[in-house]
């Protein structure tokens, strides 16, 4: 049974690989056995950092920076994948951005910026490499509560992760046939950077764990397992689901 857990022999892209969750998903998914290439963008301190603590636990993580959202940074990608990775066995979208603000004092650039990387760079990530999944391939896709759920200052990031989620239901049946498994995977409050952009954060933090059944926030490598769960041959009847693990607080009402 352990074996349909392995993901030995996988080579698996995962963007924003190299912090917060898309951190902790490249380090478990290498320790199971694949080979992952971390998509990054801004912090090369950052990838050099995961890429040395993988050396030296002995596994295989390669990083390659490329903005995802430009034109010439999907060519970079495209060219980096194409030298090394021809194919590939999976990817998982970790790659996120947005604007914690009130509604109104958003506009149009906020609006572009965030749907840019958080679906548009899927939706042309999943279409250029359509042709390189290998058979039996997974897609996995990171949303959040805010798809969902109305979050303060959550707008334009809760609505792109709901889009992000309607768009992988649709790849799904489309791409069961190609033997491409596609599925969600939507922490609930994790600890990582992210809440520093947060103008409440110490406060809807307190919230977070004062409501969660675990009495705790999740941890970063409890959704790094889950990712590993789907993207393994354990949920290979799996197609289109959303997964979330937040420890029970949706259930809450």
């Amino acid at each position: 049974m352990g074996d349909m857990f392995s993901l030995k022999g996988k080579k698996i892209l995962v963007t924003g690989g190299t912090r917060g969750v898309g951190r902790a998903i490249s380090l478990h998914f290498a320790r199971a056995g694949a080979t992952v290439i971390a998509n990054y963008v801004r912090d090369a301190a950052a990838a050099e950092k995961l890429q040395a603590e993988a050396q030296a636990a002995g596994t295989a993580i390669e990083t390659c920076r490329a903005d995802l959202t430009h034109e010439k940074g999907m060519e970079n990608l495209m060219e980096f994948l194409g030298a090394h990775f021809p194919t590939l066995s999976g990817m998982v979208h970790c790659a996120a951005t947005g604007v914690h603000r009130k509604f109104g004092e958003l506009t149009l650039r906020h609006f572009d910026w965030t749907y840019a990387l958080n679906v548009r760079a899927f939706f042309d990530l999943v279409h250029r490499l359509l042709d390189r999944f290998e058979k039996g391939a997974n897609i996995l896709a990171v949303s959040s509560d805010g798809a969902t759920r109305a979050v303060p200052y959550y707008s334009l990031i809760g609505s792109s992760k709901g889009a992000l989620e309607a768009l992988v239901r649709h790849l799904a049946v489309e791409l069961a046939p190609r033997g491409i498994r596609v599925n969600i995977i939507a922490p609930g409050a994790v600890m990582t950077d992210a809440w520093n952009a947060m103008p409440d954060k110490e406060k809807r933090l307190a919230q977070a764990i004062e409501r969660a059944p675990l009495g705790r926030l999740v941890t970063l490598e409890e959704v790094a397992a889950a990712a590993q769960f789907l993207c393994s041959d354990a949920a290979a009847g799996i197609v289109g689901q959303t997964l979330v693990v937040d420890g029970g607080m949706r259930i809450l009402v």
